[in-house]
């Protein structure tokens, strides 16, 4: 695994559909110290605990049969709001000048929600994207997995 480099200061955000831990490296990019500065979590239930109804039906006007909508899932369109959110915050950090260089790490499928979100000057002073589920371990083995 290649080192990513972060530079003193720089950021890393480890994220999935519900959590992001938003880290600072306050070493080196040799010798990296990340600290967390913000934490957001959100709990999202099951698609099936949110939707109590059955999925709607659509009468068409140029056939006689009726046929069914598919069912909105909650708990996906909550991960996609959430992402966002993050994506939002990071626009904001970087127009008050608190973002320069970037980490982004998230599993493949959340890494592809919040890239639909990111402005182009976010995408800008990302230095590294990582695919991989990291948002639920220590701040050491986060470390690991970041400078290789």
């Amino acid at each position: 695994m290649a080192r990513h480099g972060i530079p003193w200061k720089g950021w890393v955000v480890v994220c999935d559909g519900s959590k992001a831990l938003m880290l600072q490296n306050e070493g080196d990019a040799e010798l990296i110290n990340l600290k967390v500065v913000e934490v957001f979590e959100e709990e999202h239930a099951a698609t099936h605990e949110l939707g109590t109804d059955k999925p709607g039906r659509v009468q068409e006007s140029a056939v006689t049969g009726r046929s069914a909508m598919e069912q909105t899932d909650w708990h996906e369109r909550a991960e996609i709001e959430f992402l966002g959110k993050i994506a939002e915050k990071l626009d904001g950090m970087i127009d008050t000048h608190e973002i320069k260089h970037l980490v982004l790490v998230a599993p493949p499928r959340a890494l592809g929600r919040i890239r639909d979100h990111l402005t182009d000057k976010v995408t800008k002073v990302i230095d590294t994207q990582i695919d991989k589920d990291l948002v639920n371990l220590p701040v050491d083995e986060i470390e690991k997995h970041v400078n290789g």
